[in-house]
């Protein structure tokens, strides 16, 4: 029995096997509240490796969900339009469910390590993103192509070998930390290599079957108007 602050403590430590600290933490708060009747003044705080996580957990959400702000400030200084930002930045949920069915797949919780893994799956997707929408500024306003689907389809094909290029990669690079993941030593990467390496999948997949039937529908008509605002405000300078 030792005291912290004049008070009595008593320390229980334990090791989990074979499932995530969250899951146990929380039967374990489930069993004590059901099972156990504290005396008055008596308390239990659940610490440690624990509590780390926890904290961390919420910082990396805060800073997540200031960096998705930031991007979408920058996005719309770039592109003045939001339904073009909201296209560039419909890469991430695309992305975000390949990494979320690969934690299934593999039977992993969702860990500190793995949303590390999500914020790198999310630059890299909204990365691919404004290359895929850029490519199509670029050959309305300089190449003068009309908005269309054949402006559409040329685009697709002409960003096709780059981002399969860089998905190809950066996944032959994963595999060998997903396949060796259950190895001493490689507790932080497996989660980091498995989330992303299943959000590239399915990001490049959504890139060039499903964006751009989105931008044909929802977005196209915002960037034509700004690509031929653009060529206006050139014409006008000059």
């Amino acid at each position: 029995m030792n005291r912290e602050n004049a008070r009595r403590r008593m320390v229980i430590r334990c090791n989990t096997q074979d499932r995530d600290l969250a899951s146990t933490v929380a039967e374990i708060e489930r069993r004590v509240g059901s099972q156990v009747e504290l005396p008055e003044g008596y308390f239990i705080e659940y610490s440690g490796q624990f509590e780390s996580q926890q904290r961390a957990t919420r910082t990396i959400v805060v800073l997540a969900g200031v960096s998705v702000i930031g991007m979408f400030v920058v996005l719309t200084i770039l592109f003045p339009s939001v339904r073009v930002v909201l296209q560039i930045l419909n890469a991430l949920p695309t992305a975000f469910i390949g990494g979320v069915l690969a934690l299934v797949i593999t039977n992993q919780s969702l860990t500190v390590a793995s949303l590390v893994g999500f914020i790198s799956l999310g630059g890299i997707a909204v990365r691919n993103g404004i290359l895929l929408v850029t490519h199509y500024f670029h050959l309305m306003k300089e190449e003068g192509e009309e908005f269309s689907r054949d402006m559409i389809m040329r685009g697709s094909l002409e960003r096709l070998a780059p981002v399969l290029m860089t998905a190809l990669t950066a996944g032959i690079g994963l595999i060998p930390l997903v396949l060796g993941g259950q190895e001493p030593g490689r507790e932080i990467l497996y989660p980091v290599a498995t989330v992303i390496l299943g959000g590239l999948f399915t990001s490049t997949f959504c890139e060039f079957l499903i964006h751009p039937g989105i931008f044909w529908k929802f977005s196209g008509k915002d960037a034509a108007r700004l690509a031929k605002l653009g060529d206006s405000t050139e014409e006008l300078v000059h």
